[in-house]
């Protein structure tokens, strides 16, 4: 089986990092459940600047690696790859974030699993001239069985596989949005995932 997992908000816990460092830099309170949008800049109520100040602290390879791990999510991954499975993680990030990502990876007992950097949302803005290390034209070309993410945004990348699952890891910004077909199923934990794979 291959599956395509996200890293941020599924493997690790980034936007209740983002919760913080709002407040730490521009004293924005906003608390993790109340992150109801998949869009930070919106969250918050960032300006143009600060948004950008913002994605670049979050992209420096002290704070990626600082952030911690979903729970249960290594040992679901390294599960699935003892199983036999090929497992790929498919980020947003920008490809300057590769190194400290695969960093995070190792760390967290996951070196088979393969890190793939995926313009998904085109907000690669705030590092100026970012590359990715998966264009769209060869990830359309992958065949996944199973996915598991959190973006309602990200969802459109998954339609030209119509016998995919997908596991949408519940968070404050997807958990009031229907779901778009019979494929799709909430899960709450990664236990929960586990059980339903």
């Amino acid at each position: 089986m291959n599956i395509y997992v996200d890293f941020d908000d599924c493997l690790c816990e980034t936007a209740r990092h983002f919760s913080g460092l709002a407040r730490e830099m521009f004293g924005t309170d906003v608390p993790y459940e109340n992150i109801n949008f998949f869009n930070l800049q919106k969250s918050f109520s960032l300006t143009d600047k600060q948004y950008e100040d913002m994605m670049t602290e979050a992209h420096k390879p002290e704070i990626l690696l600082s952030y911690d791990e979903t729970p249960g999510a290594a040992d679901a991954l390294n599960a699935w790859v003892n199983d036999g499975h090929d497992v790929s993680v498919i980020t947003g990030r920008p490809y300057s974030a590769f190194e400290a990502s695969r960093e995070w990876l190792d760390r967290h007992g996951l070196g088979a699993v393969k890190l793939y950097c995926l313009d998904k949302y085109g907000r690669d803005n705030f590092i100026k001239g970012s590359k990715f290390s998966l264009e769209l034209e060869d990830y359309y070309k992958m065949h996944f069985d199973l996915a598991v993410e959190d973006s309602p945004h990200a969802f459109k990348f998954f339609d030209h596989l119509p016998g995919l699952k997908i596991m949408v890891y519940d968070r404050p910004w997807n958990h009031d949005i229907e779901l778009p077909g019979a494929n799709y199923k909430r899960c709450f934990d990664w236990e929960t995932i586990r059980k339903s794979v």
